[in-house]
């Protein structure tokens, strides 16, 4: 099993949503994704939506690609692949893993080109 599999005829989805990753002081249940450990808490959600006064930083302007398909837990490679054509782009990444799925948040400006990247690799993107 190759990521080459499931990247021809794969569908990425652009969000319509703009986010903004946010370093909080908590949680916040009604984000896209939250991500602690011991040391920070880290919130991914739409611009704006978080309450200000648990912001320590905040970088805004992203939206999600999400890899429309089901990626067994054997798959080796697929992120990197990803990671490599956009890099080939000069395109940051902040990857995210769900059970099933891949996500990866590109900045606003860098949509466009990441689209070409990604229907290069054989998938198709809807936006």
């Amino acid at each position: 099993m190759k990521p080459t599999d499931f990247f021809e005829g794969g569908t990425v989805s652009v969000s319509a949503e703009t986010y903004t990753v946010y370093k909080t002081t908590r949680p916040d249940p009604e984000a896209f994704a939250t991500i602690q450990d011991e040391t920070e808490t880290t919130v991914i959600a739409e611009a704006g939506s978080v309450d200000e006064s648990t912001v320590i930083e905040a970088e805004d302007g992203w939206k999600r690609l999400t890899f429309e398909m089901v990626l067994p837990f054997e798959l080796v490679g697929f992120l990197a692949a990803v990671a490599t054509v956009l890099a080939e782009e000069d395109i940051s990444i902040f990857a995210l893993s769900s059970y099933s799925t891949d996500h990866v948040l590109v900045k606003e400006t860098d949509v466009a080109a990441a689209t070409r990247k990604l229907e290069g690799l054989g998938c198709a993107v809807e936006r």
